[in-house]
């Protein structure tokens, strides 16, 4: 087993051929406050691609906004992102270096929020440890791209459910952040996070992500899917 196919098996784990998800967002601060939002989540595969679209509920400044997102299988052809700012009335088109910015005050970049092409990395098995009681493979991944935010990764993958359940992100000045998975379990046979923490050492700030609602193949509609759909600002 090769740090390439442990990234493999986490890569092509089933997880359905659409979702529909609510989550609750909470970014805490160094003083331990709290802003809570809850946002409504949409995914669908295309063969090997999938696009999502992400809606803002909750709280009032934030609520309509939306992430659009095209990932495309090919680490060659670029993901399109899009978000829409319900103030502005207008779409913004997420490209270049605004992809290393953080996702409405959260902790994760636009470029974190979508699935990463196997082959945008190189993959190193460090060998075997225990994260939370579970036993897991311990992955060092390294961006192909000299413009990635992140110099390397260190990764632990669950044996069992091929999951993400510690990551370690790292720039040329040391340790950015620490990703925890929190509550991982099976609903309709699929493995799933339901609850994480990314814990951004740098920003002394951290983002936990809880899931209270989801559903697998529910047959979303394509439309939600297009940019003309999140422009007329209804979801």
């Amino acid at each position: 087993m090769s740090g390439r196919d442990v990234m493999i098996l986490e890569d092509e784990r089933p997880d359905g051929d659409d979702r529909h998800m609510v989550m609750t967002m909470r970014l805490v601060n160094r003083r331990d406050r709290e802003r809570v939002r809850t946002v409504e989540s949409l995914s669908k595969d295309y063969g090997k691609d999938r696009k999502s679209v992400m809606i803002f509920r909750k709280p009032a400044d934030v609520r309509g906004t939306m992430f659009l997102s095209w990932e495309y299988d090919k680490p060659e052809k670029e993901d399109d992102k899009w978000l829409y700012m319900p103030a502005m009335k207008k779409v913004r088109r997420i490209s270049g270096a605004s992809r290393n910015e953080y996702f409405m005050g959260t902790d994760y970049t636009y470029d974190d929020m979508g699935d990463r092409n196997v082959d945008e990395d190189t993959h190193k098995l460090l060998g075997h440890e225990q994260v939370d009681g579970k036993d897991c493979w311990k992955v060092e991944s390294i961006p192909i791209n000299p413009e990635d935010m992140y110099t390397r990764k260190v990764l632990w993958v669950d044996k069992k459910s091929h999951l993400i359940v510690k990551g370690e992100y790292y720039d040329k000045d040391g340790l950015v952040k620490v990703y925890r998975a929190l509550d991982v379990r099976q609903q309709d046979g699929i493995w799933m996070t339901f609850r994480s923490e990314m814990d951004n050492v740098s920003r002394e700030h951290k983002t936990i992500m809880e899931i209270s609602s989801m559903e697998f193949n529910t047959g979303v509609e394509d439309k939600v899917f297009r940019v003309a759909t999140i422009q007329r600002g209804r979801l």
